[in-house]
């Protein structure tokens, strides 16, 4: 789960990190009531979306002035942004932050994740902050440095200033460096995050360090116990289908492809597409409908996968464990019957109650093309769409 830059700057906060004065707005008009109640000469009109690379893409303006406040707060709202990690797409801005000017001396990059290579959490921290960190991160990766947190400890104060010093926070603010570093730290633990990101820290003129942008992702699983992030959810940023499949906990994402992909267990689903695409064809969408799949389930999946206009044909692959072979073909025919299926659609199962399964799809009267190994289906399929 993602949430607003307004909303993780709240969370950092909350843990002592600071953050610039902002307000978060709907409207133009509140906008302009944003920025004289912040008071000053210089604010910025920021776009608010689940994607980096917002200023690139023209979703972040300074403004000199309440008239350019306007002027930019109505460029932004409602435009359809574009930036390299929202796709060609882009993602409309129903959203915006009305935030402080800031005497901006330096800008620094900082993170907080999870290292699954050391099984603990990796602090990341850089002297290039600011909007080509991928860059950075791609061509000097020296730039870069990390120190890994013994969950029992926590950040240390020692290698806050380790990492503080790295990356040239001058000495009189290296206190308050540490103070951020320990905050972020703590809030990403607190929060079951995944990822805790300020690009950029900034060290401003009179020394103080300031989190200028904040972006979290957080461990789904997690969520249950996490009611404040919950509240932050804005399911308008997020993929209709892929929205509408977790109502039915099916594991959905939307892909590129032509052929739909219907699976039980994550690790078969993503073997099943790259068998997908080693056969000449591209998978359409992941979809795991796991280990509990009902007839209703298989059935919505085959609407969720159908409403994708690419998809020319559906491959079902189904290991019968927990999951048995009959559950499956009944809710493949009753599916098939239900959307009134007319692009191919190749079965391939094996396991619980196999030879059952298959009598069902059979004796269904469908054009159903049946397959013993992933290799026939994914040829079948691949055959069936040419």
């Amino acid at each position: 789960m993602k949430i607003h830059e307004y909303q993780g700057k709240e969370l950092l906060k909350k843990f002592g990190v600071v953050v610039p004065r902002g307000v978060f707005c709907q409207s133009v008009d509140d906008a302009v009531k944003a920025a004289e109640s912040l008071g000053g000469k210089v604010w910025v009109v920021k776009a608010q979306i689940h994607a980096g690379g917002r200023g690139k893409g023209g979703g972040v303006k300074v403004a000199k002035s309440l008239d350019e406040v306007r002027q930019y707060a109505g460029q932004i709202l409602g435009m359809q942004l574009v930036t390299h990690q929202t796709g060609p797409a882009g993602q409309k801005v129903r959203r915006l932050l009305i935030e402080e000017g800031a005497d901006i001396r330096k800008e620094y990059y900082v993170a907080a994740l999870t290292d699954r290579a050391t099984q603990k959490v990796a602090m990341m921290a850089s002297s290039e902050g600011g909007m080509d960190i991928e860059e950075v991160a791609h061509k000097t990766p020296e730039k870069i440095l990390k120190v890994f947190i013994d969950p029992e400890e926590g950040l240390t104060d020692a290698q806050a200033e380790q990492l503080a010093n790295g990356i040239g926070v001058p000495a009189a603010s290296v206190a308050n460096a540490v103070a951020a570093l320990k905050g972020l730290y703590t809030c990403y633990m607190e929060t079951d995050a995944s990822l805790a990101e300020i690009n950029p820290l900034i060290l401003e003129g009179n020394g103080n360090i300031k989190a200028l942008d904040a972006k979290f992702n957080f461990d789904s699983n997690s969520l249950y116990r996490q009611p404040e992030v919950v509240a932050f959810r804005d399911l308008d940023e997020e993929d209709a289908d892929e929205l509408e499949a977790s109502k039915y906990d099916l594991s959905y994402i939307s892909l590129d492809g032509n052929i739909g992909c219907l699976v039980n267990g994550a690790g078969l689903a993503m073997a099943t597409m790259d068998t997908i695409k080693l056969f000449g064809a591209e998978p359409a969408n992941f979809l795991d409908v796991g280990g509990g799949a009902t007839t209703e389930k298989v059935t919505e999946a085959f609407k969720i996968m159908l409403k994708n206009p690419k998809v020319e044909g559906i491959l079902v692959n189904i290991f019968g464990g927990i999951m048995r072979c009959d559950t499956i073909a009944t809710g493949v025919v009753a599916a098939a019957k239900e959307t009134h299926l007319t692009v191919p659609l190749v079965v391939r199962m094996k396991g619980t109650n196999e030879d059952i399964g298959k009598k069902i799809l059979s004796e269904s009267g469908l054009p159903i093309i049946t397959a013993d190994s992933m290799a026939e289906a994914a040829t079948k399929i691949v055959a069936a769409v040419s």
